[in-house]
């Protein structure tokens, strides 16, 4: 019985590190997916308009986002946030913190798709109630299809009234989108995987108390560079 026991324990001291290295590598393996979809959605003419960009407090990506249905349809993903620092979100952009995407929907259906999903958080009231444990789209934060094109108006009500923009990518192809009734919420297996200990995402990327991890700092790259000034 003593034998089994010690077996037992080598064998958990053997597994459980390579399991906590998977976890890590699937970590930056989602936040380097995060920095490419950002990069592509930007360089392209039917991308996200950069003047919205500018005015975006936070940026919320989930890259390739699981879409099955069969009758009952829903939706899973998993990505990240990161806002702009100060109270006033006039900083630059703040480490990420690890978000899980979840929706479902009813009807006829059949299929099965990936999409890649960028949600501009456009005023404070919106990334208050992103910071929140759990947010409904549609709900507990209005969400509106964000418009495509270098030359589409910021101005517009949809936009200006909108706490959150949400734009889609499939098969190579950009849009708005509406994810309302999907909602939002901090990963915190992830966070904690990430930074090493358990802290919330308010705590990540409002109240900077964790730098950016090495993984972050292509995707950091690409904001600051399309939009390294907050505008009102």
């Amino acid at each position: 019985m003593k034998s089994r026991f010690l077996v037992t324990v080598l064998m958990l001291a053997c597994v459980l590190p390579v399991m906590a290295e998977d976890q890590d590598e699937k970590v930056d393996n989602r936040i380097a997916d995060a920095a490419n979809v950002m990069k592509q959605i930007l360089n392209v003419p039917s991308g996200i308009p950069k003047d919205l960009l500018n005015r975006a407090d936070c940026v919320v990506i989930y890259p390739s986002v699981k879409k099955a249905a069969f009758i009952v349809g829903g939706s899973y993903g998993r990505g990240l946030i990161t806002c702009r620092k100060g109270e006033d979100f006039s900083g630059t952009w703040s480490a990420p913190a690890m978000y899980a995407l979840e929706g479902g929907s009813f009807g006829f259906q059949i299929g099965a798709q990936a999409t890649d999903f960028v949600l501009l958080v456009m005023n404070q009231s919106g990334a208050d109630s992103v910071m929140t444990s759990k947010v409904k789209l549609g709900g507990d934060a209005s969400i509106a299809a964000g418009p495509v094109g270098r030359t589409a108006s910021a101005s517009t009500d949809i936009v200006m009234k909108a706490q959150i923009l949400s734009y889609s990518r499939s098969q190579g192809l950009f849009a708005g989108v509406s994810l309302e009734g999907s909602t939002l919420r901090s990963d915190d297996g992830a966070n904690k995987t990430l930074y090493g200990r358990d802290i919330s995402a308010k705590e990540i990327v409002r109240e900077g108390k964790v730098a950016p991890p090495k993984s972050a700092l292509p995707l950091l790259a690409v904001l600051r560079k399309a939009s390294p000034k907050h505008v009102r």
